[in-house]
């Protein structure tokens, strides 16, 4: 459960904003060019946190193909997105531009992780997805499993600073509705560590997905206002 509070605080503090009105449209940005992508790399190395918000907004198409894969699971395309977008977050934060990866290589990789950790949690995929299986390959064809990826989880020092976003999380909660707090809480596990998806809270609450989406979308809007520091862009 920690690593799941953890996960939505650190990409609600980052940028999943973004997603919103992607999602809603169902119309993603184009990449960048392989020049463009190295130079707002380089900016956000140097601090830059709109190269950021950049970077992971130029890569949502990559989610949505990456998403695709899964269409067999059952699970809702839109709540996939939402998980594979934490996914790119994560990569985004933790790439290495020195090393010879692509950008987009190592972020499938996360996205991909991301993804099926969350539908192991949900116990529908418990005997098919198995730490050993193969989910693509490296820049040299070599094989690559889920157990070569889970580094993308980062070290002692991320874990740390994931427990400050978490805690800074809870304290931005403050800044919502009864109805947008119990939203966030039964959509990302908040209390219990079990995500529902949009359909199963409408259902739980009595009221349309459509109205569920409208307040999780408005409640994250917030949160992230509330989270960042003044004057700096989401």
């Amino acid at each position: 459960m920690a690593v799941l509070l953890a996960a939505l605080a650190t990409a609600l503090i980052q940028g999943l904003a973004f997603l919103v009105s992607y999602v809603a449209n169902n119309v993603f940005p184009s990449p960048l060019k392989p020049e463009e992508e190295a130079a707002y790399l380089e900016a956000y190395a140097g601090g830059d946190p709109s190269a950021r918000n950049i970077l992971i907004e130029r890569n949502l198409r990559l989610v949505a193909h990456i998403v695709k894969k899964f269409d067999n699971t059952g699970e809702d395309t839109d709540d996939l997105i939402s998980i594979g977008t934490i996914g790119l977050i994560k990569a985004i934060n933790t790439f290495d531009r020195h090393k010879q990866t692509r950008l987009a290589t190592y972020a499938a990789r996360c996205i991909e992780n991301e993804i099926l950790m969350y539908l192991r949690s949900t116990k529908r995929l418990r005997h098919e997805v198995m730490l050993h299986d193969p989910i693509g390959a490296d820049k040299e064809g070599n094989e690559i499993t889920l157990i070569d990826v889970l580094a993308c989880d980062g070290d002692v020092e991320e874990r740390v600073e994931r427990k400050i976003d978490e805690e800074r999380m809870f304290a931005g909660l403050s800044h919502l509705t009864g109805r947008e707090k119990r939203v966030l809480e039964l959509r990302y596990g908040l209390v219990d560590g079990i995500r529902k998806t949009q359909r199963e809270v409408s259902r739980f609450l009595g009221i349309s997905r459509s109205y569920v989406s409208r307040i999780e979308k408005r409640a994250i809007g917030k949160l992230q206002r509330a989270l960042l520091p003044d004057g700096t862009e989401g």
